[in-house]
């Protein structure tokens, strides 16, 4: 017999009574508020053709690395799962056998945030009322393609289902953002906005570094070769951007270093950077002083800047190799914050015109480093817990550790950070509701009043976010 579905009202709040109490009504004063997703990784194209999407297995596992990096740590191969090779060899194409793989292996993800979220979309979205496991696996196929097919689970309608106001995607610099340019003029332009993410073309370890500074002279029309064009060249982009509704760019680098070099000494090393004869160290300084290029810029065009550093990218090579970026295999590594981001906060932490917002995966480093500074410095916001911390327990650890020094204020809220679009309003409800768990903490132990706990409660769900990404 089938084990039934069921998302109980209280999930993740406290289990004392009256604490309990407390976090109910404080998520039922924010629960239904609109949701600002200011940094993410959907596909623009979905909501530009707005066409029906695929099947089960093309929504919830192909696009998802939470989901196939789980299996994949079981021994279950990526190519049966139906992830692409870049040799083009051959891997499975049968979405329903790719979907029962996938269900056989369900309890793989107990008590994982990827159970809420899939749950909760199970459940909320497509009504079903049964667990997922080998024997509900092709009714959950067929209800959910069946689903899709429909107009009411397209893309655009599926935004506002969600009540979706802001959902903002991440493009490299050098992308045409045809997709965004497609929607100018439609119902949902001021919804659907990109994020400039300038790392193909600031970081000289990748590979095609050199090839993309060529690219970037060629669609602006500036000398790429010199100093002065490239970062003439990278403003222009930056406009294009703004143009097509951008009011934030992100840098992923490995660390959070940053550099203030003379404009002469940035020209020698942009141009051994050019040459491929740059060594580690040398490139590692190259993206220092790119972020303190970025912040200048910030400065001047108004776009927020976001820093995501300590992930060790494509750790697992052979994966790498096989399958290319993104494919489950990076990893959190140790992060130093104080004397890194120095170089740019002396000479632009205390100019309130820059709004430089910074995620860990290091949760050492909250309480330790990122909070002092974000409870100091007029341009720095602490980004929300972020990927492997996105969860429960991590986004508790997040408040618990910076509010005593940073405060609420010097946060931004929630942002999803996802490839998995249905997944959006699940994971905006988990945050809502671990915040109102710690509200109601703090409430319960007299150290805030219930007044201010409701306000903290909308500022922490909407308000920040909404002011932070300057929406």
């Amino acid at each position: 017999m089938p084990k039934p579905l069921l998302l109980h009202p209280d999930r993740l709040f406290p289990a004392d009574p009256s604490l309990r109490a407390i976090a109910r009504r404080l998520y039922q004063s924010i629960k239904a508020l609109p949701i600002i997703s200011p940094h993410g990784h959907t596909d623009p194209r979905w909501f530009a053709e707005n066409a029906a999407f695929e099947n089960a297995s093309e929504l919830f596992i192909r696009p998802d690395h939470y989901v196939f990096r789980m299996l994949y740590s079981q021994g279950i191969s990526l190519e049966s799962l139906g992830i692409s090779r870049l040799d083009g060899s051959t891997v499975e194409q049968d979405p329903l056998a790719i979907w029962r793989l996938f269900a056989k292996h369900y309890p793989l993800f107990r008590a994982t945030p990827s159970q809420l979220w899939l749950e909760t979309v199970f459940h909320e979205v497509f009504g079903l009322t049964e667990r997922l496991d080998s024997d509900t696996a092709e009714h959950y196929f067929e209800v959910i393609s069946q689903k899709l097919a429909t107009e009411a689970f397209k893309p655009r309608a599926l935004l506002d289902r969600f009540n979706i106001e802001v959902l903002a995607t991440t493009e490299g610099a050098l992308d045409s953002l045809k997709y965004h340019g497609a929607i100018k003029g439609s119902s949902i332009e001021k919804r659907l906005i990109t994020t400039f993410r300038p790392d193909d073309v600031v970081d000289p370890s990748r590979p095609d570094f050199r090839d993309n500074v060529l690219k970037l002279g060629e669609l602006t029309g500036e000398d790429t070769h010199s100093w002065a064009g490239y970062l003439a060249a990278l403003r222009q982009r930056r406009a294009f951007f703004r143009e097509h509704g951008a009011t934030a760019t992100d840098h992923g680098h490995p660390t959070a270093a940053t550099a203030n070099l003379s404009p002469a000494e940035s020209r020698i090393l942009f141009e051994l950077c050019l040459s491929g004869k740059a060594g580690a160290a040398q490139q590692e300084l190259f993206r220092a002083q790119m972020l303190t290029e970025m912040a200048a810029m910030s400065i001047d065009d108004g776009m927020v800047m976001q820093l995501h550093p300590g992930a060790y990218r494509n750790h697992n090579p052979l994966v790498f190799e096989r399958f290319g970026r993104d494919k489950g295999a990076d990893m959190p590594s140790a992060t130093e914050y104080v004397a890194a981001l120095k170089p740019l906060l002396d000479k632009f932490g205390n100019d309130p015109r820059l709004n430089l917002i910074v995620f860990t995966l290091d949760e050492t480093s909250y309480a330790r480093e990122l909070a002092p500074l974000a409870g100091h410095y007029p341009c720095l916001k602490l980004g929300p817990a972020w990927w492997f911390n996105d969860s429960p327990e991590g986004m508790l650890r997040f408040r618990q550790q910076v509010t005593e020094t940073a405060g609420f204020y010097n946060t931004v809220g929630f942002n999803d950070d996802t490839r998995a679009f249905l997944s959006i309003p699940a994971r905006h409800d988990v945050a809502r509701r671990i915040d109102c768990r710690f509200l109601a903490t703090l409430i319960s132990e007299h150290r805030l009043s219930e007044d201010d706990g409701f306000e903290l409660a909308k500022a922490l769900a909407y308000d920040l976010a909404k002011k932070a990404y300057r929406l």
